[in-house]
């Protein structure tokens, strides 16, 4: 009897979180008037509000565009997170630990405080209406580098110096030595990184005004909100489905490795 309330509590919570995802998508192709008396199943399919979105907005170069900066940016989070863990974690230097503290503190700010001096820090460059305001300014990742420094002080000692002694320099020993020792935490950085780039949109509203380079969510958000839908319910569906639709077909081909990596990436002391 315990055995089978837990799985029905289980089964109850999975449906409250799939049904309004089911009901997006249902709701997305079907016909306007049908929307209001949605419940469970359209009484008949359409792909009618794919199509007038598709003639609004072009919303192929925004998934290029959002493919692009993600991909980038987790490329970067990951090399240039792990480094600055791994100095922190095995390099012996001045002010280390107080370099350490400061970026604990930094986690707990959030992003809103350090908004007006990172765009005007963007305006003073040059860099609106490019690319590298979207990346550049998220390069660097406190929490990657939290989770990198704990995985590499549990790697041995030992290990590091005995690739020192066959000489290999600081960054060989990462990328070489110690990386295929991390794979869940670069698991787990990588995903986290590319989900929370991939679901950014008060930056790119702020920072990008050319329609060209739009990021997904800038530009599904400009439409839902800016009139270009109509007040169409099925076509601002219709884009919210597109703009979900690459983050579960990853999830669904990766959350074998993204459930082993949160459960082996645990901070360690």
């Amino acid at each position: 009897m315990r055995k089978s309330f837990t799985y029905i509590i289980l089964i109850v919570g999975a449906i409250s979180f799939i049904y309004p995802f089911f009901w997006m998508i249902m709701a997305s192709m079907s016909p306007e008037k049908e929307l209001a008396n949605l419940i469970f199943l359209p009484e008949s399919l359409t792909l009618g509000n794919y199509a007038k979105m598709f003639d609004k907005i072009p919303i192929g170069r925004s998934l290029i565009n959002s493919v692009f900066v993600a991909s980038i940016v987790t490329l970067g989070v990951i090399l240039f997170s792990a480094m600055v863990g791994y100095a922190l974690a095995k390099m012996k230097f001045k002010g280390r630990d107080l370099i350490f503290y400061i970026i604990i503190f930094t986690m707990t700010l959030p992003f809103q405080i350090t908004l007006i001096p990172n765009y005007i820090t963007i305006v003073k460059l040059g860099w609106v209406d490019q690319y590298t305001a979207l990346i550049i300014p998220f390069l660097i990742n406190n929490f990657a580098i939290l989770l990198f420094r704990q995985s590499f002080m549990s790697v041995p000692q030992a290990l590091i110096d005995a690739g020192r002694i066959d000489g290999c320099g600081e960054l060989r020993i990462i990328f070489q030595v110690l990386f295929p020792l991390i794979i869940p935490t670069i698991v787990t950085v990588g995903i986290i990184t590319f989900m929370s780039t991939w679901n950014e949109v008060l930056w790119p509203l702020i920072v990008i005004r050319e329609e060209q380079l739009m990021t997904m969510p800038q530009l599904v958000t400009l439409f839902s909100v800016g009139g270009r839908a109509e007040n169409q319910l099925g076509v601002k569906l219709a884009s919210a489905v597109l703009l979900a639709l690459p983050i579960m077909i990853a999830f669904i081909f990766f959350q074998k490795y993204f459930i082993q990596s949160m459960a082996s990436s645990g901070i360690k002391e």
